[in-house]
């Protein structure tokens, strides 16, 4: 038996609750690197974005890092540099403060890998010490 296709009814359930779920921590990562009206428009663009594509990535395992690639590329694109995963993660937990599980869901990673990416981040902002010498 074929399987039937998930009615509209369920394919804008879904969006909105994904949009209410990763809403917050995108405008809050885009007003932290943005100025106010650039980060609202640049997740209302995103949003546009993940509205046209949301058939096909309802059926992507992957919809949350697919939606978050595209997020901040163009956040990247509004206010310079591209960021590394590992800025990122820093910027959501210490700035944001969003729990690893958060950002886990936000960025559609597992929470091993944003842990991981937590310590690269505070072991690069950390001074190395100096070389101890002795007399």
């Amino acid at each position: 038996m074929k399987p039937t296709a998930p009615t509209a009814s369920v394919l804008t359930t879904a969006f909105y609750a994904f949009y209410d779920l990763h809403r917050p921590a995108y405008h809050a990562y885009a007003a932290a690197r943005l100025p106010r009206e650039e980060a609202q428009l640049s997740v209302n663009q995103l949003f546009d974005l993940i509205a046209s594509n949301w058939t096909w990535l309802m059926t992507n395992q992957r919809s949350s890092a697919w939606a978050w690639d595209r997020h901040t590329r163009a956040v990247a694109g509004r206010a310079g540099p591209i960021s590394t995963p590992a800025e990122d993660a820093a910027l959501l937990h210490d700035h944001l403060r969003l729990s690893i599980d958060r950002i886990a869901t936000v960025t559609g990673t597992d929470p091993a890998r944003v842990t991981t990416l937590l310590a690269a981040a505070h072991r690069i902002r950390q001074p190395a010490a100096p070389a101890c010498r002795h007399a």
